[in-house]
């Protein structure tokens, strides 16, 4: 059995649903998209799928923002192919509808669920996009207090010395946009541990809110895709337009915002630190703001946690909507049989 890859390419922020999967459709010639209401249903088959493929086949594993029970899809580069449900909203697919399989529903009851469902989620996004207004005050104060010359030196410098000794590619590099976490119905996930645990060079990056994480990789990022070198920026689930982790996997490199709600910390030889805020912010700055810096952290995690209040009361609603379907495992396997027929 292979490893397989995980990650998420939509995500619950303070921007609403964001959806990166076009991006890592990237050399996909077939893209089949699971047509069915029940998301259960769809994750099902494609869990069948995924247990045919990975005997043989490396998997890039499509997590989703509704939870452990969910999935988004799956590709399998080699095979330029990809699996995805209806949720994913993408052009130009092989639409497989699953409805023939099992019936849909539209009973009173399961149009209720589905509206509370959205307007729970909704009010999950208003209370994270408040809870980002808010967590704005206090990159106020560390920018304030940032050495911008001294930050850039020592991007440069780090930029210099990754890529010494590495041949420019003559080739146009592809970025893809993912995320290695979100915000869910049962609180803040991640898979940096998992992401990060085949690379021989990871950096942890540690600051402060403002102190130049996101724009510090996403300089990085974008010095090794003018090298030809292909590139993952994983974004931010709170604050999607900022970067929180960058891989380049023709240089083994992985490099992530390494704070609060996703700190780590070094546990191998490979691994290394970058503090931006011990290297480009004045000194004493948590001291000497620490009144403020604890009320508005108190705020803005406010915000967050009636955000995530939210989203569990949508995946209540989910629940309720899935339990108007039945399935078994033979009406699975007839699916994935029949599927298998359209590759």
């Amino acid at each position: 059995m292979t490893h397989n890859a995980r990650y998420y390419v939509r995500g619950n922020t303070a921007e609403g649903l964001v959806n990166y999967f076009p991006s890592n459709l990237h050399g996909s010639e077939k893209v089949i998209a699971l047509e069915h209401p029940s998301e259960k249903l769809k994750t099902a088959v494609l869990k069948q799928l995924i247990s045919h493929f990975e005997k043989n086949d490396q998997i890039e594993i499509l997590l989703s923002p509704n939870g452990d029970d969910y999935l988004d899809g799956f590709i399998i580069r080699e095979k330029a192919l990809a699996f995805i449900t209806n949720a994913v909203k993408i052009k130009d697919t092989t639409k497989f509808d699953l409805s023939r399989y099992v019936t849909d529903s539209s009973t009173d009851d399961f149009t209720e669920a589905k509206n509370k469902y959205r307007e729970e989620q909704q009010s999950a996004y208003n209370d994270f996009e408040t809870g980002l207004r808010v967590h704005d005050d206090l990159e106020d104060i560390y920018i304030a207090e940032m050495d911008f010359e001294k930050a850039d030196r020592l991007t440069n410098t780090f930029i210099s010395h990754l890529l010494q000794g590495i041949q420019k590619k003559g080739r146009t590099a592809h970025e893809y946009h993912r995320l290695f976490g979100t915000n869910t119905p049962h609180g803040i996930v991640n898979e940096i541990p998992h992401l990060k645990e085949k690379f021989s060079n990871v950096y942890h990056v540690k600051g402060r809110a403002g102190t130049g994480k996101s724009t510090f990789m996403k300089k990085i990022g974008r010095a090794c895709k003018q090298h030809g070198l292909d590139v993952e920026l994983y974004h931010c689930s709170f604050d999607p337009g900022s970067i929180d982790m960058l891989i380049v996997r023709d240089l083994d490199f992985c490099m992530f915002d390494s704070t609060d709600p996703h700190e780590f910390f070094s546990d191998r030889e490979t691994e290394a630190t970058v503090d931006l805020y011990k290297e480009a912010v004045t000194p004493g700055t948590d001291e000497k703001y620490a009144n403020e810096i604890n009320q508005i952290n108190g705020d803005y995690k406010s915000y967050m946690k009636k955000g995530l209040n939210h989203l569990t009361a949508a995946g209540n609603h989910l629940e309720s909507m899935e339990d108007h379907y039945t399935f078994d495992k033979k009406q699975v396997n007839k699916i994935t049989e029949d599927l298998m027929t359209h590759i």
